[in-house]
């Protein structure tokens, strides 16, 4: 499998298995998710890390 970000139009790279795709495609959604914000904040100069606090805080709302 492969995804692309929706930003950049990359290829995602990360953890897979021995054939070179993601384990499962609930965990490549995962990644690209990860990737996209740490992406865009590194891209717009925002702290990565505060910006998955407001995250983790929006969603136990």
């Amino acid at each position: 499998m492969l995804l692309f970000s929706l930003e950049t139009g990359v290829k995602v790279n990360g953890k897979r298995d021995g054939s070179g795709l993601f384990k499962t495609e609930n965990g490549a959604q995962f990644y690209a998710v990860i990737r996209s914000v740490t992406d865009t904040c590194i891209k717009n100069g925002q702290n990565v890390l505060a910006a998955f606090k407001t995250i983790a805080v929006l969603q136990s709302e």
